[in-house]
Formats: C-alpha cells, sequence, structure tokens
C-alpha cells in the first residue's frame, strides 16, 4: 500500500507496510513534548511531526492494517507536568511507548517513570546523561553534548585554535555540555582560559563577554546552551564587536536562532548539525538524501514553516519506534524495547542508527555536519 504524501516520504513510512504478522489490537503510543513554554521552539516543531507522521501512518493503513492511537500532552518545559504526564501515559493511557522529553530536564523527570514501568521511551533532548549510564528502556535520537564538543574541537584544532573562552547557559543541557567539554578539551591541545555562565532569564550577556574580550590570548569562543540565550550571546558579541570566530551548540541548530539573533550578528557563527538543516546542500548520492528531502517537503506542506533539526529528532523517534513494532510482531512493550535495541542501519534526518545493548543512541561523529551561517544561511564547510 502507497502513503498519499511524497514518495521519499513513504520510504521513510514504508518500514511498516507490506508486513505480514498476526494481528494485534491498535496500537497505543504516548509523548509528552514541551509544545508551549520556553522551549516551544524545539517542542512545537517535534509535536506537529509526530501529529503528521502519525496521521499519514494510519491514512496508509496503519501497521499491518492496525492503526496508531496517538496521545500527546505538551508539557510546556515544566519537569513537574512531564513526570505527571508521564505517568498518566503509562497508569491512565496504557501506552506501550513514550517519545518526548523535549529538554534534558523534562526526560530527566519522564525516565524514571518510563524505566519503573518498563516502558520504552526515546527521548528528544541532548544530555549524554540520558544514555550514559545506558538504561534498559531510554533510548535518544540527537546526538549528545559530548560528541557535540567534539565536533567542535575538531574545528577549531583544524584551524589552530588551542586557547578558547567558554560563555555557557546555567540550564541543564547549558550545565551539562560544558561539564563535557571541559572533559575532552585537553584531548585536542586546547585551553580554556576564560570560563562565564549566564541563567536561563538572563537578558544581557555584556559582562561575561567582556571578561573574555578583556582575556589575552583568546582566539574563539564557545557558547554551549540553548534556547534564547545563545540568540542574546550572539546579539551581545556581536555589539561588542570582539571580532574572534563563535561557536554554538547543536542546541540552536535551527533557522529561528538566525532570527532571532539576527543575520548580521550571526555571519559566521560555526555549530555542528544535521544534514537537515542542509538540505538543499545534499548530493543525491548521500544516505541521507532521500529521508531528509521526503520530511522536509512533507513537513513544510502540512506546516507553513521552515522544517528545524528538532521536528527532526521526533521524525526519526517515530521512524525507530515504527521499525521496532514492526519487527517485534506485536505491541508487547518488552518486546518493543528488545526491537529498539537491535535497530541497524536505520537512516533517519539525524544520521544512520545502529544500537547495540551498549549504546542506546546509534549515531557516531560522522553523522554531525560542521555548519557555519552564511548571508542568513546554512553552509557547509567540512
Amino acid at each position: 500500500m502507497k502513503l498519499s504524501m511524497t514518495t521519499a516520504l513513504a520510504g521513510t513510512l514504508a518500514l511498516v507496510l507490506g508486513f505480514a504478522a498476526p494481528a494485534f489490537a491498535d496500537i497505543k503510543i504516548g509523548a509528552t513534548v514541551s509544545e508551549t513554554g520556553p522551549a516551544s521552539f524545539l517542542g512545537d516543531p517535534e509535536a506537529k511531526t509526530l501529529k503528521m507522521l502519525v496521521d499519514a501512518l494510519n491514512a496508509a493503513g496503519g501497521i499491518n492494517g492496525e492503526k496508531i492511537e496517538f496521545v500527546i500532552y505538551d508539557d510546556g518545559g515544566d519537569p513537574n507536568k512531564a513526570r505527571t504526564f508521564a505517568t498518566r501515559l503509562v497508569e491512565d493511557d496504557e501506552v506501550v511507548a513514550i517519545i518526548g522529553g523535549t529538554t534534558t530536564g523534562t526526560t530527566m523527570a519522564i525516565m524514571p517513570v518510563a524505566e519503573d514501568a518498563e516502558i520504552p521511551f526515546i527521548s528528544l533532548a541532548g544530555a549524554i546523561e540520558i544514555i550514559d549510564p545506558v538504561r534498559p528502556y531510554t533510548f535518544k535520537t540527537p546526538h549528545t553534548d559530548r560528541m557535540a564538543c567534539a565536533k567542535i574541537f575538531e574545528d577549531m584544532k583544524k584551524r589552530g585554535f588551542t586557547k578558547i573562552g567558554m560563555i555557557s547557559g546555567s540550564d541543564g543541557f547549558g550545565a551539562s555540555m560544558r561539564k563535557q567539554c571541559l572533559a575532552i578539551i585537553g584531548d585536542y591541545g586546547i585551553e580554556v582560559l576564560a570560563d562565564e555562565t549566564y541563567g536561563p532569564t538572563d537578558a544581557d550577556m555584556t559582562p561575561q563577554l567582556t571578561n573574555i574580550k578583556g582575556k589575552d590570548g583568546v582566539q574563539a569562543v564557545l557558547n554551549p546552551g540553548f534556547g534564547q540565550g545563545p540568540a542574546i550571546v550572539t546579539r551581545n558579541y556581536a555589539q561588542l564587536a570582539i571580532g574572534l570566530p563563535l561557536y554554538q551548540s547543536h542546541g540552536v541548530a535551527s533557522d529561528s536562532f538566525i532570527e532571532l539573533a539576527g543575520a548580521q550578528a550571526a555571519e559566521g557563527v560555526r555549530l555542528p548539525g544535521t544534514a537537515l538543516l542542509v538540505a538543499g546542500l545534499l548530493p543525491e548520492s548521500d544516505p541521507q538524501y532521500a529521508v531528509v528531502k521526503a520530511y522536509k517537503e512533507a513537513y513544510e506542506k502540512a506546516t507553513g514553516k521552515p522544517v528545524s533539526t528538532f521536528g527532526g529528532y521526533a521524525h526519526d523517534a517515530f521512524a525507530i519506534l515504527v521499525d521496532a513494532i514492526k519487527r517485534s510482531g506485536g505491541s508487547e512493550s518488552s518486546a518493543i524495547r528488545d526491537a529498539i535495541e537491535a535497530t541497524s542501519g536505520l537512516v533517519g534526518t539525524t544520521g544512520t542508527v545502529t544500537m547495540s545493548a551498549t549504546d542506546h543512541l546509534g549515531l557516531d561523529l560522522s553523522a554531525f555536519r560542521m555548519l557555519e551561517i552564511q548571508k542568513g544561511g546554512w553552509k557547509i564547510v567540512e
């Protein structure tokens, strides 16, 4: 059976079509994401993506003729609400799996609920602590913050930078990435000469950036963070005419970051991102070309908005889950968990996923692209 969307998107969802196995009851999947609130620029495209993919799958006949019943809650980025909704999904809605955890904070609140109930949980957040140490029922789709640090430091080393300044958000993501960057920076022969932080509600980072500017020997600056903070940092950075290369994290890898910071202020900023941000630059021979092109076209047609990396995380989580349900031959949570862990060679918008009992992410550093903002758009610079 063919989907009523683009042919390429049909390829993504074809994981579930033409599958012959014993029939089972309609499959109930749950989600809690930050559709509103301070992380809405992450959670809104995630929610839209999941709803779009569920509708497309059901319109195509579901999995072996069985429809997906989708239950989604908006936690507004509040970890307490996320935990409450996760509990509701498990106890009241009786879902077989959960997608969500837009932020590290909400993910860490959902995780113990899913683990205690032995329900597969695929997080959409970045911190390495989500999957290290490995927990039986918890998986994730974004690259880890440690991987982002490594990608950035590789680029700095190529450019001959050995002394840098850091300005990090004190939120869960920023604090985690700062910790991971400091843990591995010595491996690249790079030294941190200035180490500043800012709060998630701060509206001006000029004092911290002035301190970095005044530190002799700094050759580049790294800003681990997500949300509006990095956009403010970028604007203040330009206002102070610091004039050094500025690196941001994968936590702001979206067109909305350029809009918030301003194209002129963001000019030259580098960050690690996914193929999705540069879909139009990928050659047809790229393994991710078809999946990225299909999702981008379908999402932008359905929403009238540009695609984002964060919606791509939800796309991949859904693809992984559907593929696992197909291979598990039923809707038992334990079997689905085992099938997720056995995911191999699944091409998504974020990379090609191959998981194992010791790796509940399934991506390596090659899945990242080093990108630079040029003239208000993204360019591949590696």
